[in-house]
């Protein structure tokens, strides 16, 4: 006999959702509602069909889904979001996790709760800032040992290049990571070295043909007065213009200028992260064209580019002296860069935007700029970040779900399983109210170190449940039970 499921709706109440009914009962067929239907290229008003295996079975305009409600069908759950947003979940390919060896900056435990939290269903671990960093197949044990049982979201792996690495990558790459990161500059942490041009040249005939990506935290290390002064006379490390002045644009831009210069002797798809000077997309852009005009086929000529929710929402003429929750690497630049980073995200000219959730203990902060640690955490508050610059932009949820879900697992080579609303995925779902606020203060605040550039600062949009291949994970503002995620490695790992 069909196992009979109970009808579970959620009416709408002053922007709130309430449980009419909830009988906790084995997963089967369930029908997602809204009249919001958000995809990374249109919006209207439907339902997503889940099967029991949290897979995505169809999706239906509201004409189709009428027709299924008025059948008597024993084995379907109903859940109706009414005019909340139906979304994919957020796909953060920059997260540092830093579990084990510096757990008491962040662990999986906090950041996957996080996640779930803001709606993020999977995130991607850098391989750095942990001890020992992922940048061999054994490091990469120890870390996935770590992350077993703990995490409430699934979790991919980069893998890092450092020099002397080269034997290693292809262990890795067998293993699942979804590509590899690396540093043209010193990356402050003694365990992940920057690379050389002979490093790289090693690296990239390893990875040639493989299919797998290299990013770069692209900065060129340069000699700058105000980094060395002391005494009197000198800038003020207080005051965020000497940091900023420590790091100009222009040490971007060389990078860049730098990677590109590789690109005609190598298949291997290169990406740029947290790109913050707006100059660096013309250089990518002419790198694309040149790769695409010599034939290669793959996804954006293999040279792509992410930006973070600090250049799209701060700037440098905001940031009072002392206040280093504000300092990340590459730096937060004035406001007329960052209206040019959204002329960027209005022709998607950029690939996709992820936190670079950077946490660290509050002893590392302090109040000057030029030794305090430089990291922005806010993996929880990706979609409500995007969308409160985004909203008052005109933009629309589509683009939100272009470039915090869809990029990302495109980057990671999740695709296939992740990123959107679309038949045969993982059913990673949100309902989003995006006419929500709330504020951002300490006891919101999920990951472990609740430092943060935006406390007390009102966002824009509020994720009210999180579904996890349709297992609900969070709803009104509760984790929902235990950790349920998976790690996205391959099998045999």
């Amino acid at each position: 006999m069909a196992l009979r499921f109970t009808i579970f709706l959620l009416t709408i109440a002053t922007a709130n959702c309430r449980i009419i009914d909830h009988i906790h009962q084995p997963l089967g067929k369930q029908l997602f509602l809204s009249r919001r239907v958000v995809t990374d290229s249109s919006e209207f008003d439907g339902g997503v069909l889940v099967n029991d295996k949290g897979k995505i079975e169809a999706v239906l305009k509201r004409d189709v889904v009428n027709s299924i409600l008025t059948q008597q069908l024993d084995n379907l759950k109903v859940i109706d979001g009414g005019n909340l947003a139906l979304m994919a979940g957020v796909v953060d390919s920059h997260v540092h996790v830093n579990e084990p060896g510096r757990s008491s900056w962040e662990g999986y435990v906090t950041a996957t709760q996080a996640a779930a939290a803001g709606g993020v269903t999977t995130i991607i671990d850098m391989p750095l800032n942990s001890i020992p960093p992922t940048i061999t197949l054994q490091n990469l044990k120890t870390k996935a040992a770590s992350a077993k049982e703990e995490i409430f979201v699934d979790v991919g792996f980069w893998g890092g290049v450092v020099p002397g690495n080269q034997r290693d990558l292809t262990d890795l790459i067998k293993a699942g990571v979804v590509g590899f990161k690396c540093f043209l500059t010193d990356s402050g942490i003694s365990e992940f070295p920057m690379v050389t041009r002979n490093d790289l040249a090693e690296a990239f005939a390893v990875l040639n043909g493989s299919g797998t990506v290299l990013a770069f935290h692209a900065e060129l290390s340069q000699n700058d007065k105000s980094t060395a002064c002391s005494g009197p006379g000198c800038p003020d490390p207080i005051l965020y213009d000497t940091y900023l002045a420590s790091r100009p644009d222009e040490m971007e831009i060389n990078a860049v200028s730098f990677v590109a210069s590789f690109l005609p002797q190598t298949d291997v798809h290169v990406h740029i992260v947290h790109v913050s000077a707006e100059g660096v997309i013309p250089i990518l852009e002419q790198a694309r064209n040149e790769r695409i005009k010599a034939g290669y086929k793959g996804w954006r000529g293999g040279v792509t580019a992410e930006t973070c929710n600090h250049y799209l929402s701060l700037s440098s003429e905001m940031i009072p002296p002392g206040h280093s929750e504000y300092k990340c690497s590459p730096p937060v630049r004035n406001i007329t860069n960052k209206m040019k980073l959204w002329e960027y995200i209005n022709d998607k000219r950029l690939d996709l935007v992820a936190s670079d959730h950077s946490p660290s203990v509050a002893e590392l902060k302090g109040s000057n700029f030029m030794t305090a640690w430089g990291g922005i955490s806010s993996v929880q508050f990706d979609l409500p970040l995007f969308w409160t610059e985004a909203k008052a932009r005109g933009h629309s949820l589509s683009m939100a779900s272009h470039y915090l879900s869809a990029g990302p697992a495109r980057l990671a080579g999740l695709q296939d399983k992740k990123g959107s609303i679309r038949p045969g995925l993982d059913a990673d779902l949100i309902f989003f109210d995006p006419d929500a606020s709330f504020i951002v203060t300490p006891q919101v605040i999920r990951y472990k170190n609740k430092i943060s550039p935006y406390m007390y600062r009102v966002l824009t949009g509020k994720v009210m449940r999180t579904y996890l291949r349709g297992q609900l994970i969070y709803a009104d503002d509760e984790l929902i039970d235990g950790p349920k995620g998976k790690m996205l490695l391959n099998e045999g790992f």
